[in-house]
């Protein structure tokens, strides 16, 4: 099972930007874990920070992926700064925005900002960014061999940018 956590592309700009939310659901086992009830003090519910750092990781592959055509096998390479000021909590939708800064043959460095939308309705706010460095898997693996399908891009990632109106 590939774990997906982003739910739809809302934009995408190819070579430049793309655009994707997360709806954070208390469907989602992991949030039970996070932090359980106990005793007098009652369950709270968040969406770990690793969990939102791989939803912007997705966001930013995707967009370094599609800037090549899917033909070079993205991988994450370096998390260069991480910043998350407030938690997401079930209701919560997380709108993941990645600018590629730099593309080389050999990668790409992103920088992600992370935004916040409550339930109610109240205007979205930033809570948080993301610089993120993907290699180009075999472009950097000296002597190396891997499958000649691009496994980093499977069938998931293509059903949600098909399934979000992205050829």
């Amino acid at each position: 099972m590939r774990w997906m956590w982003i739910d739809r592309v809302l934009e995408l700009v190819p070579r430049e930007k793309l655009v994707a939310i997360k709806h954070v659901s208390l469907a989602e086992e992991h949030l039970h874990d996070h932090f359980p009830a106990r005793g007098e003090r009652a369950a709270y519910p968040v969406m770990p920070g690793s969990l939102i750092v791989e939803g912007m990781a997705q966001t930013a592959g995707i967009l370094v992926g599609h800037a090549e055509g899917f033909r070079e096998k993205v991988v994450l390479a370096k998390v260069s700064r991480v910043e998350l000021l407030e938690d997401a909590r079930p209701g919560h939708t997380l709108r993941y925005t990645a600018i590629i800064e730099n593309m080389t043959a050999q990668g790409a460095s992103t920088r992600g900002t992370i935004e916040l939308i409550e339930p109610d309705g109240s205007p979205a706010r930033t809570i948080g960014c993301v610089d993120l460095v993907f290699s180009h898997l075999d472009q950097n693996m000296s002597g190396a061999t891997f499958p000649e399908h691009n496994f980093v891009f499977g069938e998931s990632f293509q059903t949600l940018l098909r399934t979000s109106g992205i050829t």
